[in-house]
């Protein structure tokens, strides 16, 4: 189990959740305001910043790489539908969509 904290545009919320959930399903277990449109990981509306716990998630998926570029990777932005906990720990994100 992870511990992750979600903010949404303006909720944010915390929850224990099992390793192989990913961000977006998460949030959406929350109730936490999190746009999202496809859930493939082609729209982009679920970008989010993981501010804590990256170590915890799967590496980036190609989709992520086909949509985003490496300075976002780098400064820790991740495609929330394609971000996959892995590991158990504190995991914080943040909902940074592009509009």
């Amino acid at each position: 189990m992870a511990r992750l904290r979600l903010m949404g545009r303006t909720q944010e919320q915390t929850m224990v959740t099992p390793v192989g959930s990913t961000l977006l399903n998460a949030a959406l277990q929350l109730k936490v305001d999190w746009n999202y449109n496809c859930s493939r990981g082609t729209c982009a509306r679920c970008r989010c910043q993981v501010l804590e716990g990256a170590e915890h998630l799967n590496e980036i998926t190609d989709a992520e790489w086909n949509r985003m570029d490496e300075e976002e990777f780098e400064e820790g932005y991740r495609l929330s539908c394609q971000a996959v906990i892995e590991s158990t720990g504190d995991i914080y994100a943040v909902h940074r969509p592009y509009f």
